[in-house]
């Protein structure tokens, strides 16, 4: 991914560790740092992949979204359900959670 970076394939890359360190940092953490880009990004058609644990860490990034699409898109909750729904069905938002 640092490849990808560097020749441009991304144009960020931020890490989350909540184990290799004593400050525990979590996705849903920098997705909230990063909420305002997050959005223009989505808005300008972005993809977003979820891939690990089902139980906690999948849930809570989906809360994440649908908390930066309240605050960043100015949405109600129930417009930000429906938005991240939409995501869903253009698949623009894909989970792998196990």
């Amino acid at each position: 991914m640092e490849r990808w970076r560097k020749n441009g394939l991304l144009s960020r890359f931020d890490t989350a560790f909540s184990r290799d360190q004593p400050e525990k940092i979590y996705v849903q953490n920098r997705m909230a740092e990063q909420g305002c880009k997050l959005w223009e990004w989505l808005q300008d058609g972005a993809y977003f992949y979820v891939c690990g644990d089902a139980k906690r860490m999948a849930k809570d990034v989906d809360a994440a979204l649908r908390a930066i699409a309240e605050t960043h898109g100015g949405l109600s909750r129930a417009a930000a359900a429906g938005y991240v729904n939409m995501l869903v069905k253009e698949k623009r938002y894909m989970r792998d959670i196990y």
